[in-house]
């Protein structure tokens, strides 16, 4: 089984030495390489072509936002994890519009690091309910927009699901039908939106209210 490649995105040097720490811990993890700042994330990561990124929200010089935004501008779909000391913090939301995959509060690194990554990579969204409610809330203020791209009533469900990030498995069991099922109307709601991948799709339904 190949091993999952990591790249962290740190500034404080103890806090990166301990997340490096717990990733080389795990046998069945590799890292790549571990930064103090995001000024040439986009090389980075093209260079190194991580399975995983781990990325502090508030770096000096430039944010983790705005290398996420930098990151999915250039179509490199890899899961990120935003790392950050708040879970009440509007940065969140914004790194998870910006297209981050989930997050995970700094004082949990120690206990939560391994269940977060494994969320993640099944297709889940890692967040604690009160940035949950953000997103739902951020949804919820914006007007509904004519259905344009024809996605049926359950695919819009499903999509909606998506966007508060509920795996396959959690959909299958939302909606008492297959995973195998859940990913043919995923798939097709890619088709529908022309896009590759469930962070552009989720990222497309916020932006353009669709959910």
């Amino acid at each position: 089984m190949k091993s999952l490649s990591v790249l962290i995105f740190e500034d404080n040097a103890l806090l990166r030495e301990s997340i490096s720490s717990l990733i080389t811990a795990k046998q069945e993890m590799t890292l790549l390489g571990a930064f103090e700042n995001v000024l040439t994330v986009k090389e980075q990561v093209n260079n190194h072509k991580p399975d995983l990124i781990l990325m502090d929200i508030d770096m000096p010089g430039r944010s983790g936002i705005e290398a996420v935004k930098e990151i999915r501008q250039s179509k490199i779909q890899t899961p990120i994890i935003m790392l950050t000391v708040f879970d009440d913090n509007t940065h969140v939301l914004d790194a998870i519009r910006a297209g981050a995959s989930g997050y995970l509060l700094k004082k949990h690194l120690s206990t939560k690091l391994y269940d977060s990554i494994e969320e993640v990579l099944a297709g889940g969204a890692p967040m604690s309910p009160s940035v949950a409610r953000m997103v739902i809330a951020s949804m919820q203020q914006k007007p509904q927009v004519e259905n344009t791209y024809q996605l049926t009533t359950r695919e819009k469900e499903i999509l909606t699901s998506l966007s508060k990030g509920n795996s396959y498995k959690l959909i299958a069991v939302q909606f008492e039908i297959s995973i195998d099922t859940v990913r043919t109307h995923i798939k097709k709601i890619y088709e529908k939106l022309h896009v590759h991948s469930q962070t552009e799709a989720v990222s497309k339904a916020i932006n353009e209210k669709l959910v």
